[in-house]
């Protein structure tokens, strides 16, 4: 099962409680642990985090520069997490737009986790946007030599090459709408909309979200 998450809401549980955005970002930052933990223990092999879009870097330069600061705190103090609850880590995104530092901690983490675990993967969204990576990948196959537009052959040249379609994709904090997020994957994935800001997401409501998931009749238009 491939869950993929827009971690929404950071910003207005701050307001909510009276603090400045930074602070949002610093419990969200808490509560992906927590939910990739569960996803590990939950027979969930692939858990997809929509954690800076290309349209992110229109942001406040501050709140900009906090968020790739917390981004390189982040890989360096969950390493052990990963390696100890077996889940292996992935990016996906253009990269190359990060700074050196976050580059090189990013590709360290992902050689090392691929190399010593086999459980849950987890794929972190980084300068991401699905339209950016549509045009990547036409950019690919225009470099090909006699290359034909078909659809495996698209799939291919996605950053989530090699990973199953996004069967489940989960938004918090009360929005309607993908943000550009996987739309080419999510083409047939069972959409869930909460309420709940991203720091107050708990397991028990994925759990129930999961739950309905598996009631679901998903028929991928056939009848």
């Amino acid at each position: 099962m491939h869950l993929a998450l827009i971690m929404d809401g950071n910003g207005r549980w701050a307001k909510q409680h009276l603090k400045a955005r930074i602070f949002g970002h610093k419990e969200g930052a808490k509560k992906i642990r927590e939910i990739t933990e569960f996803c590990a223990k939950s027979n969930i092999e692939y858990l997809s985090l929509y954690a800076f879009s290309t349209e992110n870097w229109k942001r406040p330069k501050a709140e900009v520069e906090y968020l790739m600061k917390l981004l390189g705190e982040y890989l360096i103090k969950e390493r052990q997490t990963y390696l100890q609850s077996n889940i292996i880590f992935k990016s996906i995104g253009d990269i190359s737009k990060l700074s050196l530092e976050l580059q090189q901690e990013i590709k360290s983490l992902e050689e090392q986790t691929q190399a010593q675990c086999n459980g849950l993967t987890q794929i972190l969204a980084l300068n991401y946007g699905a339209k950016d990576e549509l045009r990547r990948a036409f950019l690919k196959l225009n470099q090909k030599e006699n290359f034909e537009i078909e659809e495996e052959g698209i799939a291919k040249m996605l950053d989530t090459s090699g990973i199953p379609d996004v069967d489940m994709l989960v938004r918090t904090g009360g929005e309607m709408r993908l943000s550009n997020f996987l739309l080419w994957q999510s083409a047939y994935a069972e959409l869930f909309f909460t309420q709940t800001l991203w720091p107050n997401f708990s397991t028990q409501e994925l759990e129930s979200m999961i739950i309905e998931f598996h009631q679901r009749n998903r028929r991928f238009g056939g009848l």
